[in-house]
């Protein structure tokens, strides 16, 4: 515009000025919705500790939601993704494991050897049993930082603390933002009281496990980035 004489200036207003007035507001959303995803985005990729980790294995270390408690062979969500991704991940979920009995197991587990990548989703069974939320994130950022440890970059699920109001929610992020993990908020989020997808109460079926892989994909891909 600034080579424009005068003329020119008034000819290129008339010109396009009435298409800025007829798309202005879908300018603007356009604009505020880019803006919004943005920061949606880097909100939930902060720096990641360990990545890119130099290690070989994926593990998945959590309670019945990682076992695939409610599916049907081959559909819970750690053989989905294993699918997906064309690796094996070693599945180390216990049914029933609070964060303390999973913290304890942990320490007797032989497959950190030379792990790349740990998804951990604990946390379900300490609302169940109404365990303290101070002590199941005490327990859990000891469980990160022991994998983090052996190298390995972590990948933390959270998941649904409250009925009416969720009082794990700020804690998982605040976790994952402090110890430096990837994260992917409340894994079901849109499946509890869905009875299409969810085979009992609390745990999901083969189409609630396919929506948890959904999820977890775009993530994880990110940290199976060489």
């Amino acid at each position: 515009m600034a080579f424009l004489s005068d003329e020119r200036k008034e000819e290129f207003v008339e010109e396009y000025l009435p298409y800025i007035k007829k798309y202005f507001w879908v300018i603007l959303i356009g604009l505020v919705a880019g803006i919004y995803f943005f920061f949606s985005w880097w909100n939930s990729w902060w720096y990641i500790e360990n990545f890119p980790s130099h290690g070989t294995d994926v593990i998945a270390f959590g309670d019945s939601l990682v076992v695939g408690v409610g599916s049907t062979p081959g559909n819970d969500f750690v053989s989905l993704l294993a699918y997906r991704f064309n690796t094996p991940i070693i599945n180390a979920g216990v049914s029933g494991d609070t964060t303390a009995q999973a913290l304890n197991r942990l320490h007797n587990l032989g497959i950190f050897q030379s792990p790349k990548v740990v998804i951990v989703l604990l946390g379900g069974n300490d609302y169940l049993q109404r365990i303290p939320k101070q002590e199941t994130f005490n327990n859990l950022s000891t469980i990160v930082k022991e994998i983090q440890a052996h190298g390995a970059a972590v990948l933390l699920l959270g998941v649904r603390g409250g009925v009416i109001t969720d009082v794990y929610d700020e804690e998982f992020r605040n976790l994952a933002k402090r110890l430096h993990a990837a994260f992917v908020p409340n894994v079901l989020d849109g499946l509890l009281g869905n009875s299409d997808l969810m085979s009992d109460g609390i745990h999901p079926n083969d189409k609630g496990y396919k929506i948890i892989a959904d999820k977890v994909t775009p993530v994880l891909k990110k940290l199976l980035r060489e």
